[in-house]
């Protein structure tokens, strides 16, 4: 499964520079993690971005990026931010364009597509940004609000990546 090459622009509520540019923030990294959330209401994303922080060093000995983007305003991001003090980028996504432009699933049809909180479901998209490029190594798809890769399996996915 393969994704038209992801750069985009958003802006950020979290650790990085605001508005953030996948292209050059990546461009300092081996690899990126990118954690499409659901919505602001969701209790497994703040799971997950919790789960991660508390792991984040695992992700920075490997020299990997990881952020999380969430198909809210701005304002529902900061939100967020300050419960959770993520040391990564949180992006907001308020018309889930990059969403969109990354397939991220959705569920239940039309409905699901008309309303992102019954709809959308969780994508993780792992890039391969050596050679000052944004090529897709891996996606998870979540069939449910649920289906998200653990810490470990990602780490896994990066490790295997920066090997080859």
């Amino acid at each position: 499964m393969s994704i038209a090459r992801l750069d985009f622009e958003l802006p950020n509520v979290g650790a990085g520079p605001d508005p953030l540019s996948l292209d050059a923030f990546a461009a300092d990294y081996e690899a990126s993690v990118l954690l499409f959330q659901r919505d602001y209401h969701c209790g497994n994303c703040k799971d997950q971005l919790q789960d991660v922080a508390e792991r984040y060093d695992e992700f920075t000995e490997r020299n990997v990026a990881v952020v999380s983007i969430l198909p809210e305003p701005k304002a529902r991001a900061r939100e967020w931010q300050d419960s959770f003090e993520l040391p990564f980028p949180l992006l907001a996504d308020p018309d889930a364009d990059v969403g969109e432009q990354s397939d991220q699933p959705t569920r239940f049809g039309a409905l699901g597509e008309l309303h992102d909180l019954v709809g959308r479901m969780p994508q993780t998209v792992i890039l391969d940004t050596r050679n000052d490029a944004l090529d897709t190594h891996s996606i998870h798809e979540g069939d449910t609000p649920s289906d998200r890769p653990s810490i470990d399996a990602m780490l896994g996915e990066l490790d295997d990546l920066l090997a080859a």
